[in-house]
């Protein structure tokens, strides 16, 4: 007799047949290895990328996890057998269908699952913020004490005129992982004090950094969130590091980047007009992302 737990998530969900999602699977995989074959390739070489090769750098997850496939959570395949690329605990078989099984999840899981929730939901309830021009990436280079792409890129200006534009803008940081690389000089020209633990109560949906962390919430939240909100997340993450890179005190010309020159006006309009375009991107993968994780939980 089959237990009513699990005979419950294949109810009332859609239920996709198996060419479907092979079919689906393998067009993800194609899509995916547009950013992770040449990833390969410049690893293997050790040939650097400062803009492409920073979100499998910052974030560390494997590039498997961006090429595998996942329906996410509501979603039954039919399959004869459980396929390889499903093997996980996650899931539960039966009767020729599959489906991911939240009654699987460890207490451990479920305190980050909610934790995960409690910032998303936070964030998407503030208003945001775009006066910020990407002060960041000057902050951290203040006084040249320690240049964190020096390896493959040079600065485009003086050092006295980073430390000038620092010295003489406010800097309104919101995000912990962007602030803990601040300069220590830089630090109190911050109107913001942010750390991990008041991450809930300061993140803010116009910044580079918070929107660009959708990806590493949603590859915590995988299989769960589905292949597809994962590599969704992701291509926004580039698009975001590459704006955040171009508004930056670094020379991207010979990586064909055209600066975004945050220290005159022209260029502070830009980057505005660059954040809301990207934060307006941001907003429906963070409610796909919530929705995922507020359905999940509820199915404990």
């Amino acid at each position: 007799m089959r237990s009513p737990a699990v005979s419950a998530i294949f109810q009332d969900i859609r239920v996709m047949p198996r060419h479907e999602w092979r079919g689906r699977a393998m067009a993800h995989r194609e899509r995916a290895e547009r950013h992770t074959r040449p990833a390969r390739m410049r690893r293997d070489r050790g040939l650097p990328h400062p803009i492409a090769d920073f979100l499998f750098e910052y974030y560390p997850f494997p590039f498997s996890l961006l090429e595998k496939w996942h329906p996410g959570i509501g979603v039954v395949l039919e399959t004869d057998s459980r396929p390889a690329a499903f093997s996980g605990r996650c899931y539960s078989h039966e009767n020729g269908r599959l489906a991911l099984d939240p009654a699987k999840l460890t207490d451990k899981q479920r305190r980050r699952f909610v934790r995960m929730l409690e910032l998303l939901e936070a964030t998407r309830g503030r208003t945001p913020h775009f006066a910020c021009h990407g002060l960041h990436e000057w902050a951290m280079v203040y006084r040249g004490c320690e240049v964190r792409h020096e390896k493959t890129l040079r600065l485009r200006l003086p050092q006295a005129e980073i430390d000038a534009l620092v010295e003489s803008r406010p800097i309104c940081c919101s995000h912990h992982d962007a602030f803990r690389f601040f300069a220590a000089a830089a630090r109190p020209f911050n109107r913001l004090q942010p750390d991990i633990d008041r991450r809930v109560e300061m993140e803010q949906p116009g910044c580079l950094h918070a929107n660009m962390d959708l990806y590493k919430w949603a590859a915590k939240a995988m299989p769960w969130c589905g292949g597809d909100l994962l590599l969704d997340c992701f291509e926004l993450a580039v698009e975001l590091r590459d704006l955040d890179m171009r508004a930056s005190p670094y020379d991207l010309t010979e990586w064909g980047r055209e600066p975004v020159r945050v220290e005159t006006p022209e260029g502070r309009r830009i980057y505005e007009e660059e954040q809301k375009r990207l934060a307006a991107s941001a907003a429906p993968l963070r409610a796909r992302l919530t929705e995922v994780l507020s359905r999940m939980l509820a199915s404990v």
